[in-house]
């Protein structure tokens, strides 16, 4: 399917197109790359990583079969992945330059899945279709309502719906934005965190608050699965010192109460209700 020229975007949605043209160049070279399918063998071994831990629970649900929406599917690991179980999958992303790494990497796979330009807020699906939805890290990108009221729309009653996303409490980012973190500490460890090269984060994305979660819960009454993770992983330190993710995230198995105030990153999953 060719991708749509024709889209009415808002601004924010015009400086992400710009951001992953630049960021889709840099990563050409996926293509010429062996995929990794690790994670579908034993994707439980990793149990400190929310990457790993998401496609432990999915692959709880036996997908074989079932439609499944990804998305923001970026360059399509996921929507790769997720073929190779079995399902019918879907993707979309705004990004045509990602879609065409995308559609590179599962023709070489073998996998057809089928992937389209649109943005979250206006889902070129109909109503009732998908038995499953994959959000990761993409809501804190978007209108959040606008968002989650065409997932309410293309899920089927009872669908499952996963997120994973970049997430911090306002009580958190109070502190955070504060003079001696944003203007000292913050700069000097962001090195330390991100690397010598370039973050990946473009220039309107936010993380979202409990009041971002709130309104995706709106949906989803009840959990079938929540875990939190990334307390100073990210924010202090880097996520390539594997002893340090798995205290992080035992800290934060002792503190699950106190998850949704301190941590980084959150993983819940739930049935959607219409």
């Amino acid at each position: 399917m060719q991708d749509d020229t024709s889209l009415q975007l808002t601004e924010r949605q015009r400086n992400e197109l710009d951001y992953h043209r630049e960021h889709a160049r840099e990563h050409e070279d996926m293509v010429d790359k062996p995929f990794s399918w690790d994670i579908l063998h034993r994707p439980s071994r990793r149990w400190w990583n929310a990457y790993w831990q998401m496609f432990a629970y999915l692959l709880t649900l036996d997908l074989q079969g079932k439609r499944v929406l990804v998305v923001g599917c970026g360059f399509g690991e996921d929507a790769l992945r997720l073929a190779k179980l079995g399902a019918d999958v879907y993707a979309f992303d705004l990004s045509p330059d990602s879609l065409g790494i995308a559609r590179r990497l599962a023709q070489r796979e073998q996998l057809a899945i089928d992937f389209r330009q649109a943005p979250a807020e206006a889902l070129p699906y109909a109503d009732d279709f998908f038995d499953c939805v994959v959000s990761r890290d993409i809501l804190h990108h978007v209108d959040i309502p606008a968002a989650m009221r065409e997932i309410r729309r293309v899920a089927k009653p009872g669908a499952m719906f996963v997120v994973n996303e970049i997430y911090s409490h306002s009580i958190t980012d109070v502190v955070r934005r504060s003079r001696f973190v944003d203007g000292f500490l913050y700069p000097r460890m962001q090195r330390l965190v991100y690397g010598p090269g370039k973050p990946y984060i473009t220039a309107d994305e936010r993380k979202m608050t409990e009041h971002d979660i709130g309104l995706v819960r709106e949906i989803l009454p009840e959990l079938t699965m929540s875990k939190y993770f990334n307390f100073v992983v990210t924010r202090i330190l880097p996520e390539r010192w594997q002893p340090v993710l798995q205290a992080d995230r035992l800290l934060l198995k002792l503190l699950h109460p106190l998850g949704r105030f301190i941590a980084g990153r959150t993983l819940f999953a739930g049935h959607v209700v219409k």
